[in-house]
């Protein structure tokens, strides 16, 4: 389990292991509720190790992402 003995939220988790990729990444989670924005704040206190990172990484690697991002009228506009 990640981040053993720390007690953090599975948002906290997605987070921290965000924040462990790359310095200059800087994950924008998006909240109209103050106790979620809370929530979010803490995972900067979740300090994953290199194997919990990898081990996020390595599950996550196994998901197969489908279905588009947007509508179709919107993803012409993205020029992607």
């Amino acid at each position: 389990m990640p981040a053993t003995g720390v007690s953090a939220t599975p948002a906290q988790i997605a987070l921290a292991w965000l924040l462990a990729q790359k310095p200059w990444i800087s994950p924008i989670p998006g909240t109209t509720k103050l106790h979620r924005l809370e929530e979010n704040i803490g995972a900067a206190r979740v300090e994953l190790t290199k194997e919990e990172v990898a081990l996020i990484t390595e599950e996550a690697n196994k998901l197969q992402v489908v279905g588009s991002r947007y509508i179709e009228s919107i993803e012409k506009t993205t020029g992607l």
